[in-house]
C-alpha cells in the first residue's frame, strides 16, 4: 500500500461535502416511456436546482435533436448548479456535448468507455491498450469545451481489477477530475462494491488528484446499499435519481441516499447541500412528468412513509414522535402540500404558487388556460392542492406548433344488463370528429371509440389509476403506456371523472407518438 493512498483516505474522512449527481434527465428518461420534452426537463431541472443538487446530467446531446435543445436550454437557465453533458468516448459525441453546455455558468462534460472483458469483446471488439488509448484521446479532446471532465469505465463492477486500475490512473493523468465506478448491470454487493471503491483509491497513484464517485443500477435491489457501501470507503460523489428513476430496475433513489447520510451522521462523516424540504416537491414533479407512479411504500416520498396504522405505533408517536419515526415529515416536504387556492384565487395567486412548486408561467395564454382549468376545477371540489395543481400542468402541451387531437366531448354508458358504450367527439385543426364503440367496459370503449378516429395502430401496454388528493371529489389521474414499432411513451390524465381522464391519457399518448420531438430516443450506450 502507498503511503499517499492512507493519508488520503484519511483526508476524506474529514470532508463534510458528498456531491449528489442527479441524472434524472439522463438516465431516468431511459425508462421505457419516460421520455420528456424540453420544457419539461426544464421544469425538473429547475426544481433540482431548488434542491442545490450539485450537478444535474442533463442529457446525452447526440442521442437526438430534442436531448442536444434541452441540454441547451438548461444550460442557458440553471445558475447554481453544475450543467453535465454525457459523450461516449467519440470525437461527434464528445463535440455535441461540448456545444449543448456552452451557455452553462458551470459545466461538465461526462465520458465513459467500456472495461469489462465481456464489453470490450463483444461489443467494442477493441484490445485493453486500444480502450485505453480511446479513453485519454477522449478526455483530451474534452479540455477544448471544459476543464471539469468526468470519466467512467463502463461496467466497472465486472472489470479487471487490474486493467480498471490502469484506466483511471491514466484518464486522471489526461485531465479527469472525476472517477465514476459504475455498477452498469447492478450485480454488485455492498461489501464488494465498498471494497472495490477502497482498494481501488489506496492502489491507484494519483487518485488524489480527482473525487471519486459511483453510479449504481438497482437489478438486485442493492443500488443504494452500494452506493452507501462506498460513500463510507472514500467515495465522495453519489449518482442517483428523483424515485429511483431510471433504466430497468432503476438508478440509486436521490431521497434515500441523502436521507440516509442526513439522518445517520453518526457514522457518515461527509453530508450534502441538498435542501431537504424539496424533495417531495420534487418527487411528484418527476412522477406527474413521467407518469411513473410512486409506490405508497416507498421510502421518504411514498404516500405511507410517515404513516401509522398500528394502535402501538400511534400511541407511540403521539406521546414522542421519535420512538417510531427516525425523521421528521416536514424535512423532506411532507405537509406542505396545504390548501392554498380556491375558487376566488385570481391569476397572480395562481402564477406565483405555479412557480414555487417548479413551474414558471411566463406566457399569457399558456396562464390564461390553466385558470381556465383551475377554476373549472374550484367550481367542482373546494379544497385545491398543489398536487392538483401538478395534475392540471401535466396535460398541457409545451409545443403549439404541433396539431394535436383535443377531447371535445365524450359519453359513456355503463349498464350491467347491456355492454358499456362510448361516444367521442375529438378536435384537431378546428375540426370535429366523432366516433363510438362498445367495449369491455366504459375505459375499453373509449379508448376503442378514439382509435377509429385516430387509427394510431398502437399497443396498449400499461393503465393505471392514481387518485392525486383524498375524497371522493378527488382528482383521478390516469397513465398510459402505448408501443408502436419499438417506441414507448407515456400518457397522463387527469379529471375527477375517471373515464375522462382516460380518454385524455390515451389522447396525450396518441400526441406524443406522432410528436417526433417527444419520441424516445435510441437507446444509446450507456453506464
Amino acid at each position: 500500500m502507498h503511503t499517499a493512498k492512507t493519508i488520503k483516505i484519511n483526508m476524506y474522512n474529514k470532508k463534510d461535502k458528498l456531491v449528489i449527481f442527479d441524472t434524472t434527465l439522463r438516465d431516468g428518461e431511459q425508462s421505457p416511456g419516460a421520455s420528456m420534452n424540453v420544457s419539461e426537463k426544464l421544469r425538473i431541472a429547475k426544481v433540482l436546482e431548488k434542491l442545490n443538487v450539485d450537478v444535474i446530467e442533463a442529457g446525452f446531446p447526440i442521442a437526438s435533436k430534442g436531448d442536444f435543445d434541452a441540454v441547451f436550454n438548461i444550460s442557458s437557465n440553471i445558475k447554481n448548479s453544475t450543467i453535465c453533458a454525457l459523450a461516449r468516448a467519440i470525437d461527434k459525441d464528445i463535440d455535441a456535448a461540448g456545444e449543448a453546455i456552452k451557455p452553462a455558468q458551470s459545466s461538465r462534460i461526462h465520458t465513459f468507455i467500456a472495461t469489462s472483458e465481456i464489453h470490450m469483446q463483444k461489443k467494442l471488439n477493441m484490445t485493453k491498450d486500444e480502450v485505453i488509448n480511446q479513453a485519454v484521446k477522449s478526455i483530451n479532446r474534452i479540455k477544448k469545451y471544459t476543464d471539469n471532465i468526468e470519466f467512467s469505465p463502463e461496467d466497472a463492477g465486472r472489470s479487471d481489477f487490474d486493467f480498471l486500475s490502469k484506466i483511471i490512473e491514466k484518464a486522471i493523468s489526461a485531465g479527469a477530475n472525476t472517477i465514476n465506478i459504475p455498477d452498469t448491470v447492478g450485480y454488485n454487493i455492498p461489501s464488494q462494491f465498498g471494497d472495490l471503491l477502497k482498494k481501488l483509491i489506496e492502489n491507484i497513484p494519483n487518485s488524489d488528484k480527482a473525487i471519486f464517485s459511483v453510479h449504481c443500477h438497482n437489478d438486485l435491489g442493492l443500488a443504494v446499499a452500494n452506493s452507501l457501501s462506498a460513500v463510507m470507503n472514500g467515495a465522495r460523489q453519489v449518482e442517483c435519481t428523483i424515485n429511483g428513476l431510471g433504466e430497468r430496475a432503476g438508478n440509486a433513489s436521490l431521497e434515500e441516499v441523502v436521507m440516509t447520510v442526513k439522518t445517520r451522521q453518526d457514522i457518515f462523516s461527509c453530508d450534502t447541500r441538498i435542501d431537504t424540504k424539496h424533495i417531495v416537491p420534487a418527487s411528484k414533479l418527476v412522477s406527474s412528468i413521467t407518469g411513473f407512479p410512486v409506490q405508497p411504500n416507498k421510502a421518504i416520498v411514498g404516500a405511507n412513509a410517515f404513516a401509522h396504522e398500528s394502535g402501538i405505533h400511534q400511541d407511540g408517536v403521539l406521546k414522542h414522535r421519535e420512538t417510531y419515526e427516525i425523521m421528521k415529515a416536514q424535512d423532506v416536504g411532507w405537509l406542505e402540500n396545504k390548501l392554498v387556492l380556491g375558487k376566488h384565487s385570481g391569476r397572480n395567486a395562481l402564477k406565483t404558487r405555479f412557480s414555487e412548486i417548479g413551474y414558471e408561467i411566463k406566457d399569457s395564454g399558456e396562464l390564461n388556460s390553466l385558470f381556465e382549468k383551475f377554476k373549472n376545477l374550484a367550481d367542482i371540489k373546494h379544497e385545491i392542492y398543489d398536487d392538483d395543481l401538478h395534475a392540471l400542468i401535466s396535460n398541457t402541451s409545451a409545443d403549439d406548433n404541433i396539431s394535436f387531437y383535443s377531447l371535445s366531448s365524450i359519453r359513456s354508458i355503463s349498464d350491467s344488463k347491456s355492454d358499456p358504450h362510448s361516444i367521442v367527439v375529438l378536435e384537431k385543426n378546428k375540426k370535429c370528429f366523432e366516433s363510438e364503440s362498445n367495449g369491455g367496459g366504459p375505459v375499453d370503449a373509449a379508448f376503442k371509440a378514439i382509435e377509429k378516429i385516430v387509427n394510431s395502430e398502437s399497443v396498449l401496454q400499461l393503465y393505471s389509476v392514481n387518485n392525486i388528493t383524498d375524497g371522493t371529489d378527488s382528482l383521478g389521474e390516469v397513465t398510459v403506456r402505448i408501443e408502436k414499432n419499438g417506441i414507448i411513451v407515456n400518457g397522463i390524465g387527469s379529471d375527477t371523472d375517471i373515464v375522462i381522464a382516460s380518454a385524455k391519457a390515451y389522447l396525450d399518448a396518441i400526441n406524443k407518438l406522432s410528436n417526433k420531438s417527444n419520441i424516445l430516443h435510441p437507446q444509446l450506450d450507456h453506464v
